[in-house]
């Protein structure tokens, strides 16, 4: 799990200053692909120990109360255990939101834990106490939507880090059927290229489809020492039971299945005949 860990300042200060998206091009050619879109930190948040972004659905309301985006294992109560699930949970956690830039606007508070588990996914949902329209009136910042379509092999992403203030770029790389991590599991996890190489306190960061502008996925772990399954040393695991490591490799975790369990008023609806989340 990417939170923050022991030598990670050394690690950013190698790593260099943030690196922010390109400047997208002033023409394309005919029947050219689509330019991607530039993405910068607007609409990501910097928690205590990670990273989060100010989300939406694609039916999201400007009155409704606004939803913030990281990991499970970010929960300020602990990381749920293999097979929990937390819905509807009291919360005064604070977020910093960020401008386009990385700097600091000001913060946002929870009311509660929407939901959270790092079983088959591993994603915190927090509802604020405000909505996208007040904070848009307040600070100028428009939430991130949430993606409905599965991400694309070979596609270019953006994983953006509100508590380092660094963008990372790579492509998907493909998707892992089973990705093991000690005692968790999550499914059909997407694996980055190499140079998505995200260190602690990163954990929770959305990754941004540079086509769409949306998020795809949750930015949430990574292979370090080389070691097979153990916590911080995910493994993949095939349809026949063969795992393999990929040391120095990182990944995140879907959501675009996340949507089709919420409702009108951004509530959260597990009884949905669409919805596909684990329930408690």
């Amino acid at each position: 799990m990417k939170k923050p860990l022991i030598g990670a300042f050394s690690a950013l200060l190698l790593a260099g200053a943030s690196a922010l998206a390109g400047a997208v091009p002033a023409a394309a050619a005919p029947n050219a692909k689509a330019p991607a879109v530039t993405v910068d930190f607007s609409g990501t948040v910097a928690l205590s120990d990670c990273s989060g972004s100010l989300v939406r659905m694609p039916d999201s309301a400007a009155a409704d109360p606004a939803l913030i985006l990281t990991n499970g294992h970010c929960l300020e109560t602990g990381m749920p255990a293999a097979g929990e699930v937390i819905v509807d949970q009291p919360s005064s956690r604070s977020f910093t939101l960020l401008n386009s830039t990385g700097g600091r606007l000001g913060t946002l508070r929870a009311t509660k834990v929407v939901y959270s588990t790092m079983t088959d996914t591993d994603v915190t949902f927090y509802q604020l106490n405000t909505s996208y329209a007040s904070i848009k009136s307040r600070y100028g910042v428009s939430p991130l939507t949430m993606s409905t379509t599965h991400p694309a092999a070979g596609s270019g992403i953006k994983v953006v880090s509100g508590y380092w203030k660094k963008i990372y770029s790579c492509n998907v790389d493909g998707f892992v059927y089973r990705l093991k991590e000690g005692d968790w599991t999550w499914k059909d996890s997407v694996r980055y290229t190499s140079s998505c190489n995200t260190i602690g306190g990163t954990s929770g960061s959305p990754v941004i489809d540079t086509s769409t502008g949306q998020v795809v996925a949750v930015n949430n772990t990574g292979n370090e020492d080389g070691e097979s399954c153990t916590v911080n040393n995910p493994c993949e695991v095939d349809e026949n039971g063969q795992v393999t490591v990929r040391q120095g490799i990182n990944y995140a975790e879907e959501t675009y299945n996340i949507p089709a369990c919420f409702t009108t008023g951004n509530r959260l609806d597990l009884t949905l005949d669409t919805c596909t989340l684990p329930r408690p």
